[in-house]
């Protein structure tokens, strides 16, 4: 059994893949940057500056990083206009409600923190997490697993004792680099065949598969 249970967001619990990619685009177009959808969803994960760095880079398009930390306040004002279009995941609520008073609960993101505090209180969520560490809250950015040690730190747990929840590549490798182990779900932008190659020691096509993740972080 686990101590702790520590969530990602986007692609986890929220389908936010559809508004993630619209406001880096239209923030990417105003400079004439053209990448795919495909581009962007990939690098969902290791936060709106390293998306946008990436992006940028493969245009061969000159920034620095005001330019960059610019792009991403357009971004975030983007993004906060089309909240309304977000959705949780079906079982979503399920599992959380289930886990809630039986494990301590985080939520580990690269979004920044105006974004997941306003979306958190939208959706009514902020009441299910004991701590919240967003992107603008650690250093280095997923793969690194400095934003899963952050939050063990905060809930006074040892990283053995956590288990991730994740739908990237990026989150699988930052939670298994801290010593955690790490359920996968694949709603996101790979598929359970990536996933398992990243490592995870649980895959699960949806949220809806909460009688295994239960038995995995219970038995």
């Amino acid at each position: 059994m686990f101590d702790a249970v520590i969530f990602d967001w986007d692609g986890t619990l929220v389908d936010t893949r559809a508004v993630i990619v619209e406001s880096f685009q239209r923030v990417l177009s105003e400079l004439g940057c053209s990448v795919d959808d495909g581009f962007i969803e990939r690098l969902i994960g290791i936060g709106p500056k390293n998306t946008f760095r990436e992006a940028l880079r493969a245009r061969d398009i000159s920034f620095d990083d005001a330019m960059l930390d610019d792009l991403v306040r357009k971004k975030i004002a983007i993004q906060l206009g089309m909240a309304w279009k977000l959705s949780l995941f079906e079982g979503a609520i399920d599992l959380l409600s289930s886990l809630r008073g039986r494990v301590q609960m985080a939520l580990a993101t690269m979004t920044n923190r105006e974004v997941i505090d306003r979306t958190l209180q939208g959706k009514g969520l902020g009441e299910y997490f004991d701590v919240v560490i967003s992107v603008d809250d650690v250093s280095q950015p997923k793969p690194d697993p400095e934003i899963f040690l952050r939050c063990a730190s905060r809930l006074g747990v040892s990283p053995e004792d956590c288990v991730v929840v994740e739908d990237s590549i990026f989150g699988v490798k930052a939670a298994k680099d801290a010593g955690m182990k790490c359920i996968a779900v694949s709603t996101g932008a790979y598929s359970m065949e990536e996933l398992k190659k990243g490592g995870a020691d649980l895959v699960v096509a949806s949220l809806n598969g909460r009688a295994g993740i239960l038995n995995f972080i219970f038995g």
